[in-house]
Parts: C-alpha cells; sequence; structure tokens
C-alpha cells in the first residue's frame, strides 16, 4: 500500500495507471499534475486523482510513489522540475517507449539521486490518448518492460516489480540499449511503416477512391498509423540509430520482394511468403517463444533481478 501516488502527466497512461493501483487497492490517494489545468480538472472530476497539483514539484511532495507520464521529450525537463525531491525512499518510474534518452537524461539530472528511478515501458495502450480514455484493466495481461542501472536500489526495483505485478502485468528486466533495439523492430519501425505507407496511399490521385474499397486487411495493417504524432515523432527521433538499422532491412527484404517480381521468378516469391507466413502463424502475442521452438538468448523471466542480454521473442505496439 502506498499513501500516495504522484502522477506526472494525466493523460492515458498516467490515468490508468492511477485506475489500476486504485482497483488494486495499492494507493490511499492520488495527486496529479498536467501542463493543461483543464486536464487535471477533468481527471479530478472523474476520480482519478484527488487532488490536481499545480505544478510537477506538487504532484511528487508528500508521495511514496511517482510516475512520470509525459512525452519522452519532456522527460529531461521533468527530472530538473523535481529533482529536489527525489528521495531514496520514493519509487520513481516512468513509462516512455524509449529507454536509453530517459535514462541519459535520468543520469545527467538526477546525478546521485538517479537510484531511486526504475525506468519503465508498459507494452499497453490505445490509439485513443487522454484522460478520457483512462483504463484500469489497461496493463492486465500486458507485458511491462524495466530496464535497471547499475545503480538502481534493489528495493526500489523490487517494488517496482510487484507493482506492475500487482496490477495484472508480466514483468520483464533488460538494458537499456537492448530495449530500444527490440522495440525499433517490433513498435517503431512499424509505426513509421504504417505512417508512410498509408501517407503513399492517400496522397496518390486516385488515392480516396482506393481507400473506398479498402478492407479488413487494410484496416488492420494501418491501425497504428491513427496513433498520436508527436508522441511517435518524439520517439522515432529518440530512437533513430536502431530504427534505421532496422528500416535498412527491411529494406533488403523489400528489395529482394521486388526483383523476384521483376524477374518472375515465383519459386523465389513463394519461398519468401512462406517463411513469414508460417511464422505468423505460430507466433503468440506477449510469448518469449519464437517460431521453431526457441527462445533468443539472454530474455530475463518474469521477475527475474537482472538485466538481460538479448531481445523479447515477442512485442507490441510499444504505446
Amino acid at each position: 500500500m502506498f499513501n500516495q501516488l504522484g502522477v506526472i502527466g494525466c493523460g492515458l497512461m498516467g490515468g490508468s495507471f492511477a485506475l489500476a493501483l486504485r482497483r488494486a487497492g495499492l494507493v490511499k490517494r492520488v495527486v496529479g499534475y498536467s501542463k493543461s489545468p483543464s486536464t487535471t480538472e477533468r481527471a479530478r472530476r472523474m476520480g482519478i486523482i484527488d487532488v490536481a497539483a499545480e505544478s510537477a514539484l506538487l504532484a511528487v511532495s508528500g508521495s511514496d510513489i511517482v510516475l512520470l507520464a509525459v512525452p519522452v521529450a519532456a522527460t529531461e525537463t521533468t527530472f530538473r522540475a523535481i529533482r529536489h525531491l527525489v528521495e531514496p525512499n520514493v519509487l520513481f518510474m516512468d513509462v516512455g517507449s524509449t529507454k536509453r534518452d530517459v535514462v541519459d537524461a535520468g543520469r545527467r539530472v538526477l546525478r546521485e539521486r538517479i537510484g531511486s528511478f526504475v525506468p519503465a515501458h508498459p507494452i499497453a495502450g490505445k490509439e485513443a490518448s487522454g484522460i478520457e480514455h483512462a483504463d484500469a484493466g489497461l496493463f492486465a495481461g500486458r507485458q511491462v518492460i524495466l530496464t535497471p542501472l547499475p545503480q538502481t536500489n534493489v528495493v526500489m526495483l523490487q517494488k517496482a516489480t510487484d507493482t506492475w505485478a500487482s496490477v495484472g502485468a508480466q514483468v520483464l528486466k533488460m538494458s537499456p540499449e537492448n530495449h530500444d533495439a527490440a522495440f525499433a523492430a517490433v513498435s517503431h519501425l512499424p509505426h513509421m511503416l504504417a505512417f508512410a505507407y498509408f501517407g503513399a496511399v492517400v496522397n496518390q490521385p486516385a488515392g480516396r477512391d482506393f481507400l473506398s474499397l479498402a478492407g479488413p486487411g487494410f484496416r488492420d495493417f494501418t491501425r497504428i498509423a491513427a496513433s498520436n504524432p508527436e508522441m511517435w515523432r518524439d520517439i522515432l527521433v529518440a530512437n533513430r540509430e536502431e530504427i534505421l538499422k532496422q528500416a535498412q532491412l527491411f529494406r533488403h527484404a523489400l528489395t529482394a520482394f521486388e526483383q523476384a517480381l521483376q524477374t518472375g521468378n515465383t519459386d523465389a516469391l513463394e519461398s519468401m511468403i512462406r517463411g513469414p507466413a508460417e511464422g505468423r502463424a505460430a507466433w503468440q502475442m506477449g510469448s518469449l517463444r519464437v517460431p521453431g521452438g526457441s527462445v533468443p538468448a539472454g530474455n530475463a523471466a518474469a521477475g527475474s533481478g537482472t538485466p538481460a542480454a538479448g531481445t523479447p521473442g515477442g512485442g507490441g505496439n510499444g504505446r
């Protein structure tokens, strides 16, 4: 049981975390802060928070658990605003979809206080953002990745693990570097491709007519293209090095398909389709196993106390 949760950023993620802790009976009081006073007031009227704080620092004051649910680009500014109240006995977490930039910001600003900070990434979300979409069950059955540092306080790490597990999440741990490499492949590049593909279709002279004929396959493939533009701009910039690596691998695969089409090589084309088709049919979201029964080296088991050396076998939409 926490006496007070301080939420900095009363949107979908911050609001859902507050509701999840309330439903699990883990918190007595919730104080929230957002840049927009109307947002925190709406959160208060909805019963998601008890008190609307006038600043990030006031949201931290008196809290024994704090969640930073701000855009990744705002992490360093937020740390600077609350640094003087980052104490060893208070658990601080974020929900950012990238981790190396968040960790670097923490090192620069928090310095010797960084032991209280446990970087986190819940693999959960909705295309619709905002406090009005907050959901107490958002994290149930979903993975949450923790990326602890060598300086991370082991007591805070255990508290973070227990807290996420208590709201129904499966907790995994890995290094910030491996996290960003993995999610460039299974979340960040797919979003970029969805944005690019939908734009390529709709910007054709007959694009609007084509859209009128689109069916379930197009709907499913482009669903994540409806995601928040500002948030995904920040994510793509923050993890650009890993995303560009994945883009190069995708480009090679796409080129192979194009060459098979140009040369009429139906055997090669079928082979390039068959492998992914069988792999996708065997894959299950959230599973550490990959098609064929193998487990990627270095995966951390749920609840494990050490960062993994490898990358997860499954993935999600990131946000």
